[in-house]
């Protein structure tokens, strides 16, 4: 009779073991899945933004390719690409002779993240020719 009754309470204890390292290994499995979701769409969010950002500085791009006096006194606007938006800034340095030099800069926003880039356009005072020298990612301040 004895034996019956010690080979019964190593039950309950084993059971309770077993159930608690389930338990935590389910817990941990939640909390890494819920860290992978949050870090793709944080990326997704970065890709939009640099995508908006870039659509901003070549919306401005064409701007001042089809009018070489563009921003005059600066100019500023904001665009809106898809559920994004961006905020584009241009002015004009008229201190060449031969060519105007416009800085174009973009800041396209997606959710939570932001990209910026800047973009410098040589604009020739006579013929209007616009070349696009650079277009570079820039840090944000």
């Amino acid at each position: 009779m004895t034996k019956r009754f010690y080979s019964g309470q190593i039950a309950l204890p084993f059971i309770l073991l077993v159930s608690g390292i389930i338990l935590e290994i389910a817990v941990a499995g939640s909390f890494v899945s819920y860290f992978m979701t949050t870090a793709g769409a944080g990326d997704r969010l970065l890709v939009r933004a640099t995508s908006a950002a870039q659509s901003g500085a070549r919306d401005a791009i064409l701007r001042v390719s089809q009018n070489k006096e563009y921003a005059a006194s600066g100019a500023s606007y904001t665009l809106n690409v898809g559920s994004d938006s961006t905020a584009i800034v241009v002015s004009r340095d008229t201190s060449n002779a031969t060519v105007y030099i416009y800085t174009i800069t973009s800041t396209g926003t997606a959710g939570s993240r932001q990209k910026k880039y800047t973009a410098i356009v040589l604009a020739n005072k006579i013929t209007g020719a616009a070349t696009v020298q650079s277009m570079t990612d820039t840090a944000i301040e």
